[in-house]
């Protein structure tokens, strides 16, 4: 007797639910409850002809046999519990859901079996062999297209049927007895057809007989391959004496692609010998491409100039191949090898220059880049996050900071870092030729101009990345026609009119203060708005000085390996000097500095001491920084970082004091953050006594 059935919650679950139900004769789904009334099951049960309710209670009545509650919720399965009728089975949505998911995982375990054994017998009916598979029992489990035309019986009325019945005498039963392989035996078909078949038991790992298969190829066709053969040989004896006297390597084929003939120069060439190739398929020799041979014989059509490697040592060559037709009948093909392998290792040795001196262009990456002060980490998590989108970004920085250093680092992090990096130093070009430098010009555009006209750097820099070092020394009308190129994405060359367009990267650099510019009509103030999209600020090295012992290791490694010295570090009376001294120049005047110390080294020293360095005058007092032996002592009771951090609250409460307080101005002096200032006020307890 059929169940009727009430459905409570037509969410997915109640979906899923009602889908499985809907499909058996067994359980009736009497109505569906949800108080969303365009609940995805509600749906469903109206497009069937189920009845739908937002409230349960008016149908609970004797008719329902079986509640199924999809809610998850806790209370209404304890209403419904409370209002059903003791006949009436309440089953939890959990439940519903496991033979929901038994089931859908039956289906497409029965899905994924005939998608395999599709694959199968994709894979049997392409093979030229006839092939038939019997279970244990002697029953026909699978039987080839190729079988069908062999023994003239259709599939559909052998499959199911003992094998006796389909091939009389077949002898694949007797396989399954003795449980041994038959190869190559001689038969005849009721047909009268003659073949040559291969019998071989099925056995699991396990030793367990699952069934036999038959494989099995129609004698009158070896036979017909023998004839072609035949007639090759005819055109082989021709070839023979021609081939032979060849510097240059040739093959022959059949028309199935087979080897039957190499002269001794193409032995030679690919190292393979007669019983390497002859009878072997044509890719025999072949260790990178596809066989021209086997493309020719499908196509019919001669080949020409095709680059490929062949033989164990993965010779380069250029092969020519064409068809052999006699009487207009495919033969086979001969193939002509011309050794390329020198030509073409030259060619890859140009490439390879190409690609060094590409990476060159822009050589240094993040890794380069040494900063663990606060300001240093924040400036390269801002160049990582820029290299990464396609804006303009403008560093800023003082000269000798590595503002080009973040620059190469920038383009090799983005995904430009394969196509051209350019430099262009703003202030190191006359202004006469900036423009016609920046831009090109074209043929005629002025006197002396090369013939044909000139690409700019911006073309050149076409779909990778140009750095402006020095941005602000631009003239007036040169930022206009960059500011053309930042809005327009394209270049017009000096005495041209023609727009070209351009897909370049902008990275510019400054060491001038721009709203000082703008200011005093120097820089134009929507080219800096242009530029300062994304800005990053570099910090000078005084404001990270807790970073000299590290730089001054990684530019000691660099000043060996540049003058063939072995120095190994600088002392620790040598390093308090360095960083109490407040460079003026950045990380570029420390390396001349220690380039300088290295050079009037004796060769037997290997560390840096005070006195191998210059004299290295304060900035604020003009004295030379040297440690007396009183502050040598007092020095040696305080670590470096404390050190740094004393010299940097004082330089903090000194620019505090002078702005009378004022945060932002004092943070933009600094180049910090204001609430970097701020977290630093607190850290040296600053706060209270800024205003004193």
């Amino acid at each position: 007797m059929m169940q009727n059935v009430m459905i409570v919650g037509a969410g997915k679950g109640g979906l899923a639910v009602l889908k499985l139900l809907n499909e058996t004769e067994v359980l009736n789904v009497q109505v569906v409850i949800d108080r969303n009334s365009d609940a995805p099951g509600i749906i469903l049960a109206q497009r069937v002809g189920i009845a739908t309710g937002t409230d349960w209670l008016p149908y609970l009545n004797e008719t329902i046999d079986i509640i199924i509650d999809v809610t998850g919720n806790e209370k209404v399965f304890q209403e419904l519990r409370n209002a059903k009728s003791k006949k009436t089975v309440l089953i939890p949505g959990s439940v519903a859901f496991l033979l929901a998911e038994l089931l859908e995982e039956k289906e497409e375990l029965i899905q994924k079996h005939q998608n395999e054994s599709y694959k199968q017998e994709l894979i049997f009916n392409a093979t030229n062999d006839g092939m038939v598979v019997i279970d244990n029992y002697g029953y026909v489990i699978i039987f080839n297209r190729r079988a069908e035309e062999m023994m003239g019986v259709k599939k559909e009325l052998a499959i199911g049927r003992p094998v006796v019945d389909v091939i009389p005498d077949s002898r694949l039963p007797l396989i399954l007895e003795t449980k041994r392989i038959e190869t190559n035996q001689e038969m005849i078909l009721g047909n009268g057809r003659k073949i040559i078949t291969t019998r071989i038991p099925i056995i699991e790992e396990n030793g367990t007989l699952i069934g036999a298969f038959a494989v099995f190829k129609d004698i009158t066709e070896v036979v017909n391959l023998a004839e072609e053969i035949t007639d090759l040989k005819e055109i082989q004896t021709m070839l023979q004496a021609i081939i032979h006297s060849s510097d240059d390597a040739i093959s022959v084929v059949d028309e199935l692609g087979r080897g039957i003939l190499i002269n001794p120069a193409y032995t030679r060439l690919t190292g393979l010998t007669k019983e390497q190739v002859i009878g072997q398929p044509a890719t025999a020799d072949i260790s990178e491409g596809e066989s021209m041979h086997m493309k020719v014989l499908q196509t019919r059509r001669a080949v020409r100039g095709t680059a490929m490697r062949v033989g164990a040592n993965k010779r380069e060559v250029i092969v020519n191949v064409a068809p052999i037709i006699v009487k207009g009948k495919l033969k086979g093909s001969v193939g002509v090898i011309h050794d390329m392998s020198e030509i073409k290792s030259l060619s890859r040795e140009l490439h390879r220059a190409r690609q060094i001196i590409r990476t060159l262009e822009a050589k240094y990456t993040f890794e380069d880049i040494i900063g663990h002060s606060e300001e240093m980490l924040l400036a390269i998590e801002q160049a990582k996050l820029g290299a990464k989108t396609p804006a303009t970004v403008l560093l800023r920085g003082e000269s000798g900071t590595g503002k080009e250093l973040f620059a190469h680092a920038i383009h090799n992090a983005s995904d430009r870092k394969y196509n051209k990096f350019i430099r262009v130093n703003c202030a190191a070009i006359a202004e006469s030729l900036l423009e016609s430098e920046l831009f090109g010009y074209e043929e005629g555009a002025f006197s002396g101009a090369r013939r044909g006209g000139k690409i700019g750097f911006f073309e050149e820099a076409n779909n990778g990345s140009i750095f402006l070092d020095e941005i602000g020394e631009l003239p007036a009308n040169t930022q206009a026609k960059l500011l053309r190129v930042l809005q327009e994405r394209e270049v017009i060359r000096v005495g041209g009119t023609k727009p070209i367009a351009i897909n370049v990267r902008i990275i510019a650099a400054t060491n001038v203060n721009l709203e000082k510019s703008i200011a005093n009509g120097s820089f134009r103030e929507d080219l800096y708005y242009r530029l300062n999209r994304m800005p990053i600020h570099i910090p000078p090295l005084r404001k990270r000085k807790e970073e000299i012992p590290l730089l001054s290791e990684l530019l000691i490694q660099k000043i060996n390996r540049d003058y063939g010295r072995n120095v190994d570090g600088v002392t620790q009376s040598a390093v308090s000097k360095l960083i109490n001294y407040d460079w003026p120049g950045n990380v570029r005047e420390l390396e001349n500095i220690l380039g300088r110390a290295m050079i009037f080294m004796k060769y037997n020293e290997t560390m840096i001491n005070v006195h191998h360095l210059p004299e290295l005058r304060s900035k604020k007092t003009g004295t030379d920084i040297y440690l007396s032996d009183s502050s040598k002592s007092v020095e040696q009771k305080r670590t470096l970082s404390g050190m740094v951090e004393a010299y940097e609250a004082e330089i903090i409460k000194d620019t505090i004091h002078r702005f009378n307080g004022n945060k932002t101005l004092t943070a933009k002096m600094l180049g910090l953050s204001v609430r970097n200032l701020y977290y630093k006020l607190e850290k040296y307890k600053l706060e209270n006594n800024s205003m004193q």
